[in-house]
């Protein structure tokens, strides 16, 4: 019942869930679980470790999404009633680093599920919640201890059960005194170091990176996504032989020699992984051509997925082969193709498929993605067909839409998903798009994703705004002005100030890399 109830909240197509709904959810799930789980364990005299409580509801209500704690407070005190633990330990880790795990296991896992209902609020949701959960442990230290997860796993777990173990057979106070004392070190030099300049940077990530490659080459992989050049090229080859997915993964779109070496040495072993990566590489590119029709056999659906936006003669007689093998795939990759043979595959797989569009997710998420930035009639229509199934995929499919009922959809959504919204408003400079990103720049990153490359005066307002909130993704959205001496200033003043962020380091390393023009969206 809980992992059902647990289901249903995370579900992005329930995009109309208001906040206080998804916080009766969340309490709801728990309240089955202290119910038919905890309080029958702690009825036996069994010590009982759970891996998550009410404090989980109440951070993403309070924190997460605002809600006045005069509303939260009574529903968790009726829930729990006389229960609470005796000790709690808010695991904590920098969320550039675990977003990067998170990844890099999905991919590991082969996990293909869509984000999560949470993941339509944007990386600012992460940061609030880290926060709330901060403000929890602070304000109760006699119950939460924090404990930082960037060691490798082993020595977290080991350090845990030793102060479980000791607050069991003692008690948690003299536990938790003893464990701070035990875990209490100075600031290490590297910590401390100075980052002055972007090759300062590159040395400092790689050095970060280094230190994750025996204990989590798949992190080490993914943090060097999208980079390339000598120091990177030597670590990609070297996790290449323990973890080549994640390396292969993380060369998409690249067209470097090394990308290329990889791409032909696991083509066969790995053929899925490689079309993927030939995502963003022109029609006109050679050898991504040579290697989608030589990989179509194996992974269709990858290799059509691959030809998104792609509009050359050679692109759409390769979506005729793959067309019987991959129908939904190929509808997927005429993404932003308005021409006449776009609209006869479109029409083609509507007449063979007789999907339900209105009442079948996968049919209305293939739908929505085979218009996307389409603003035409017929694209309309068939993404207001697609809108009830998968609402999700209907606005996402409004990137560089400019028509009034764009807008329209877009103020709509903007409270509940702001994330999908501001992908949406990629280089346009309407001034509601100028509108809406600094409504939601404050608590949603992805505002300034979407000036990426803009020379323009208010995108420059935006960065500077929000210099200290968005390190990172003030550097990112440079893209090419990195290079120029403008940029070249902030991307160093950002280092300056932040010198141990570890996405603002990836980024600047790519500026010494000269990379700027193509900073990846894997970060």
């Amino acid at each position: 019942v809980s992992e059902g109830i647990r289901a249903f909240a995370r579900d992005a197509r329930h995009l109309a869930l208001v906040p206080e709904a998804e916080f009766l959810l969340y309490v709801a799930r728990d309240v089955q679980l202290i119910e038919e789980n905890l309080r029958p364990a702690l009825a036996r005299g069994d010590l009982v470790i759970a891996d998550r409580f009410l404090y989980t509801a109440e951070v993403l209500a309070r924190f997460g999404r605002h809600l006045p704690e005069s509303f939260t407070a009574p529903v968790l005190q009726a829930a729990a009633g006389t229960l609470a633990p005796e000790l709690v330990i808010l695991i904590d880790v920098d969320p550039a680093l675990a977003r990067a795990r998170r990844k890099s296991a999905k991919l590991a896992a082969g996990d293909e599920r869509a984000p999560s209902r949470k993941g339509l609020g944007g990386v600012g949701l992460q940061h609030r919640l880290r926060h709330g959960y901060q403000q929890l442990a602070t304000a109760d230290a006699q119950r939460w201890v924090t404990v930082n997860n960037e060691a490798p796993l082993p020595q977290v777990v080991d350090s845990l059960a030793e102060l479980i173990d000791d607050a069991h057979r003692h008690n948690v106070s003299a536990a938790l005194k003893r464990f701070r004392t035990r875990r209490s070190q100075p600031a290490s030099a590297a910590a401390a170091a100075a980052v002055r300049s972007v090759e300062d940077a590159l040395e400092q990530f790689l050095r970060r990176v280094d230190g994750r490659v025996a204990s989590e080459p798949q992190v080490a992989a993914h943090l060097l996504g999208g980079l390339s050049g000598p120091p990177v090229d030597q670590r990609r080859r070297s996790l290449a032989a323990a973890v080549p997915r994640a390396v292969i993964a993380g060369s998409e779109g690249l067209d470097d020699e090394t990308s290329w070496s990889l791409r032909q040495d696991f083509a066969h072993q790995h053929p899925r992984t490689v079309a993927l990566s030939l995502t963003r590489l022109a029609g006109n590119n050679a050898r991504a051509a040579a290697m989608r029709l030589d990989l179509k056999g194996e992974a269709p659906a990858q290799v059509a997925l691959s030809l998104t936006a792609i509009d050359d003669d050679g692109a759409f007689a390769l979506r005729e082969l793959l067309f019987d093998r991959a129908p939904d795939a190929v509808m997927t990759s005429l993404a932003g193709l308005g021409s006449a043979r776009a609209w006869t595959l479109r029409d083609r797989w509507w007449s063979q498929s007789g999907a339900d569009v209105a009442g079948s997710y996968p049919a209305a998420l293939t739908c929505a993605r085979s218009v996307a930035g389409l603003d035409d009639q017929r694209a309309w229509e068939l993404r207001e067909k697609a809108r009830p199934a998968a609402p999700v995929a209907a606005l996402a499919s409004l990137g560089g839409a400019d028509s009034d009922r764009a807008w329209r959809w877009r103020q709509e959504a903007l409270p509940r998903a702001p994330k999908v919204v501001m992908n949406t408003l990629f280089a346009l400079r309407d001034a509601r798009a100028w509108e809406m990103r600094a409504a939601v720049a404050p608590e949603c990153k992805e505002a300034l994703d979407s000036v990426f490359d803009m020379d323009d005066a208010p995108a420059w307002d935006l960065r500077e705004s929000h210099c200290d909130r968005w390190p990172s993704t003030v550097v990112k959205s440079l893209g090419t002005l990195a290079l120029l001496p403008r940029g070249r200033a902030l991307v160093e003043r950002q280092l300056a100030h932040h010198p141990d962020n570890l996405s603002l380091l990836k980024h600047a390393a790519a500026v010494a890399l000269g990379l700027a023009a193509g900073v990846p969206a894997n970060e």
